[in-house]
């Protein structure tokens, strides 16, 4: 049996960063909204065939969609899809705490 050493590195916090990806702020808050919609959908139990006629997609859109699958959506569609479940959606600017260039969140 070998005995191979794993080499273990602390991320970012941001995976899309860690990868190398480009805008990856971006991608890490599409993300967070892609959750966000997926978390809905759960706690109301509903089946896919629902989802896409409230979100005004395909069934199969709504799949690839909570499989991770979102490249093709802008921020503004996410944000669009969370209103139509409802969801009361504020976007809001303030002066950046630190001396580092400012983030993108989101606050659930």
């Amino acid at each position: 049996m070998t005995t191979d050493r794993v080499r273990i590195e602390r991320g970012s916090g941001n995976v899309f960063a860690d990868l190398g990806l480009p805008d990856a702020d971006a991608h890490l808050l599409k993300a967070d909204l892609v959750a966000r919609i997926d978390r809905i959908v759960r706690e109301r139990g509903l089946k896919q065939v629902e989802t896409a006629k409230l979100l005004g997609l395909s069934q199969p859109d709504v799949s690839r969609l909570l499989r991770g699958n979102f490249r093709e959506y802008s921020m503004e569609r996410l944000l669009r899809l969370l209103t139509a479940l409802g969801q009361d959606v504020n976007i809001v600017i303030r002066e950046s705490r630190s001396e580092q260039p400012g983030r993108l969140s989101v606050e659930a």
